[in-house]
């Protein structure tokens, strides 16, 4: 038997076949936490909790195209670089059937949320606190703990830990930033994804000894002291401008 005529005789329905879902997880930093976009689910399961913006992917859909899709309908968000986090596959993550969720991740400055928070009622930009030994909590600016969704906690734990990784040997932070800033703004992103207060000399030399750091010549309006100079991110092998 030839490839051909056994793919024509091949029965799909000889195994049974899991759905597949994407969930976003878009985080920023707001105040000086760490926070994600929440979307309130307004129907079964786990009505009236929070959970990311997800959904199931198309027959004829890539995961990539999914979560880009998902992006403009649930996060009504036009663009942004999302990369896959991770694959959550319990067996009894979903109660309605075996559903496998890809986890998509990215870092978008908190100004950028504005739009969408605006167009949707139901989403809300909650801060995350990572208490010692715990899961990850998410809260509204007034405090009020939400009921996450599904294992979207658990994803949350993923994502933060994935994050703060990254932090010490890649240029992930710089996401969260304009084109110039500060080195105090730079710091208060690390502090906030870490969760920590940082020695400031000990930072700066390190950031700018590690080569990520270009000096604009140009220093920041508005200060009431010594205005603080501006830098840029100066990935390793591109030609400072």
């Amino acid at each position: 038997m030839d490839e051909a005529t056994f793919l024509e005789s091949y029965d799909p329905a000889a195994f049974e076949r899991p759905s597949v879902a994407v969930d976003l997880i878009l985080m920023s930093v707001v105040e000086g936490a760490p926070a994600v976009l929440l979307t309130r689910r307004d129907q079964h399961p786990f009505q009236g909790d929070w959970a990311l913006p997800g959904g199931f992917v198309g027959i004829g859909e890539s995961l990539d195209a999914a979560a880009h899709r998902i992006l403009a309908e649930k996060a009504h968000m036009a663009d942004a670089y999302v990369e896959q986090l991770y694959t959550f596959g319990a067996v009894d993550r979903d109660p309605r059937m075996r559903i496998i969720s890809v986890a998509y991740f990215a870092l978008i400055p908190a100004t950028v949320f504005a739009a969408a928070l605006r167009a949707a009622p139901e989403l809300a930009l909650a801060r995350l606190t990572v208490p010692a030994g715990g899961l990850v909590e998410a809260r509204l600016a007034e405090g009020e703990i939400l009921t996450l969704a599904f294992d979207h906690g658990a994803m949350l734990g993923v994502a933060m830990l994935r994050l703060r990784g990254k932090l010490d040997y890649s240029g992930i932070a710089f996401a969260l930033l304009p084109e110039r800033f500060t080195l105090r703004a730079l710091q208060d992103v690390y502090e906030a994804i870490l969760d920590t207060r940082l020695n400031k000399p000990a930072f700066r030399r390190r950031m700018l000894d590690r080569g990520w750091l270009a000096a604009t010549g140009e220093r920041e309006t508005g200060a009431s002291f010594r205005p603080a100079e501006l830098y840029r991110y100066h990935p390793h092998g591109e030609a400072p401008r």
